[in-house]
């Protein structure tokens, strides 16, 4: 297997990281440069320019707005924004729902929804989670009901709803049968957040930050036509979701921008008389990060090459995410190391800690759940061990 890249793919990586010098406004490149936080509107403005150059949604089919980019350059892409520091977009309409109502969508689905999620003129969120229904989605209880009318009525409750506040739409899961075994009664919903009945509560994470929030629905009316796949069928729908979710948490280029960070803070920190980059112990602990994230990096352009052979993902999926999260998880450990009493405060005044490590704590905070989210690591040791181990 070639993992090389060839000339043709060189000559992309130059264009998307010239693109990226020239496009990323001077407010953002000021955040980028310090690996600082975005606020939502400064990453819908950042959507905006990708989607102007094509480069919202690279995966997309060319007849639905996507730019045509084989396998490698669109992992190429990822790769470089990753590395640039410029804003993640937000993944529940270009990365979620999108590529399901493209699936599963009827046409007219399609035409109102797709442009407006590529465009970033709809925000999306996600509604799976409830109270008691986290890692065993199946065991959800929010209903809808048929109204006999061309709607369902809508009431329960969903949690951990990303920025649900800032949302348009929400895609769902509900029980549609409650009498039907756990998988069977599900089905996949869009509902418009505008909506009588809805009502959002954020939260703040353990970071500092109101990224969460718990979403109740009372009474609340959809329309039968944003029924996305048969009735009763949306546990399909949410296993082809959650697929391609675990392969987007790999994130090589965060890892490996969290490191970078790690190795700037450690050149400013005096230790001893020297820097503590200078200290072979702290070099050891970030080389054996490196050649980690190395080996994830392998691994990757593996499933890359593979992929461009038109082999489609399997449950190496699962290894990437599992170290993949794992890595990331670490790398920001190690931030906090490094950053001392400094890291047990976050969002101080301006000037207490060097902006490079003013986010560093929050980061960490949020990076706990990604061994969480996805699909626990729990879940990936068992798909690892059953479907390529072979073991029972």
């Amino acid at each position: 297997m070639d993992l090389s890249f060839g000339p043709e793919h060189r000559r992309f990586r130059e264009e998307v990281r010239e693109f990226l010098r020239t496009a990323l406004p001077p407010h953002l490149q000021e955040k980028a440069a310090v690996d600082g936080s975005f606020t939502h509107h400064e990453i819908m403005e950042w959507h905006q320019i990708l989607a102007r150059k094509g480069w919202a949604a690279p995966h997309w089919p060319v007849e639905h707005g996507g730019p045509g980019l084989d396998v490698t350059s669109r992992f190429i892409l990822t790769e470089e924004l990753e590395l640039s520091g410029a804003p993640t977009v937000s993944p529940f309409g270009l990365f979620m729902v999108g590529p399901l109502i493209i699936q599963f969508g009827t046409p007219e689905q399609k035409a109102r929804f797709l442009p407006k999620i590529l465009a970033g003129e709809e925000v999306w969120c996600q509604g799976y989670s409830e109270p008691n229904a986290g890692s065993d989605l199946a065991s959800l209880k929010m209903r809808a009901e048929d109204s006999g009318d061309g709607h369902f009525v809508v009431n329960g409750q969903k949690t951990w709803t990303t920025y649900a506040q800032y949302a348009d739409w929400i895609f769902m899961l509900v029980r549609t049968d409650p009498t039907a075994k756990k998988q069977s009664g599900i089905s996949f919903l869009l509902c418009d957040m505008k909506t009588p009945g809805i009502t959002v509560k954020p939260f703040l994470t353990t970071g500092g930050t109101p990224a969460f929030s718990e979403t109740f629905f009372e009474g609340v009316r959809v329309p039968r036509e944003n029924l996305v796949g048969p009735l009763n069928g949306g546990w399909t729908i949410a296993k082809a979701l959650l697929g391609h979710e675990r392969t987007l948490i790999a994130a090589v280029g965060l890892s490996a921008r969290a490191i970078r960070r790690v190795k700037r803070i450690a050149a400013g920190t005096r230790a001893g008389g020297a820097t503590l980059l200078d200290d072979p112990g702290f070099r050891g602990r970030i080389a054996r990060l490196d050649i980690k994230l190395r080996g994830l990096q392998m691994a990757n352009y593996r499933a890359i090459a593979a992929a461009q052979l038109g082999h489609a993902p399997g449950p190496e999926s699962s290894i990437l995410k599992l170290r993949g999260s794992e890595i990331l998880q670490q790398s920001m450990e190690l931030a906090m190391d490094v950053m001392g009493h400094d890291a047990l405060s976050w969002f101080n005044e301006p000037g207490v800690v060097p902006a490079a490590e003013e986010s560093v704590p929050s980061v960490f905070n949020y990076t706990r759940a990604t061994t969480i989210y996805g699909g626990s690591s729990e879940i990936q040791k068992n798909i690892i061990a059953k479907l390529i181990l072979g073991l029972g």
